[in-house]
């Protein structure tokens, strides 16, 4: 288990480590598929982008350039990828992917990545979209 003061609602029971601490990816990255690069407007990603533009708009912007669409929620639907962007006001600050199973799958920061029962263990104050 992951003991981070970022990620407080994580307990033994609620996730599990998949795979081992590497600091070449993060979230975003993740939920896209790319595990060998960080993901951060300016320096990788998929659209021209500021360093400064770290809104969540600027977020739904770069997976919606990739074939994302918005969806009614996070229901397990056969045959479609989900995923769910966070927000803490004006900025992103998360994104998870939702597996096969229905569970949902996160990389923490520069640390491991995880599998959760549920969108909202990861931080309180994050809103999903």
């Amino acid at each position: 288990m992951i003991s981070d003061p970022d990620f407080p609602h994580l307990t033994p029971e609620n996730h599990k480590v998949t795979s081992p601490v590497d600091p070449l990816y993060n979230c975003i990255a993740w939920v896209s598929g790319d595990t060998a690069n960080w993901w951060q407007p300016g320096v990788n990603w998929p659209k021209p982008a500021d360093p400064s533009d770290c809104g969540i708009e600027d977020l739904v912007g770069a997976f919606t350039s990739l074939g994302f669409v918005t969806c009614a929620d996070g229901s397990l639907e056969p045959g479609f990828e989900r995923i769910v962007l966070f927000e803490a006001g004006a900025f992103y600050t998360h994104a998870a992917r939702q597996l096969t199973n229905g569970k949902w799958s996160s990389k923490l920061g520069r640390c491991e990545d995880i599998e959760h029962d549920r969108r909202r263990i990861l931080r309180t104050a994050y809103t999903a979209r």
